[in-house]
């Protein structure tokens, strides 16, 4: 029996914010692509927004440090500060429900 749902249900928008490249800025980047991928395949969206290009939407979502994770959708808005390097903190943080449960 298949089982048809709507493809925005549990469909993730994230923001990352950043401030050039620097290495803490890809490191962030790269681990939540990875994140991202193992577990959130084929549901997310990443946006990554450069400070040193556009500080003035710095404000809109309250950044006061860089890199930071911001989850759009879903709701509630959820921040994350840092390199994104301890999977575990992201996953609790963000309130990612692990693949099979």
């Amino acid at each position: 029996m298949s089982h048809v749902t709507d493809p925005t249900e549990g469909h993730w928008t994230l923001r990352l914010y950043i401030a050039g490249r620097t290495p803490k800025s890809v490191t962030a980047l790269a681990n939540l692509k990875v994140l991202c991928e193992q577990q959130l395949a084929g549901r997310y969206q990443i946006e990554v927004v450069d400070l040193a290009e556009h500080p003035e939407l710095a404000k809109a979502d309250q950044i006061v440090a860089i890199p930071t994770l911001v989850r759009k959708l879903p709701p509630p808005l959820k921040r994350i500060i840092g390199d994104l390097s301890n999977k575990e903190r992201v996953i609790i943080g963000l309130e990612i429900d692990p693949i099979g449960s």
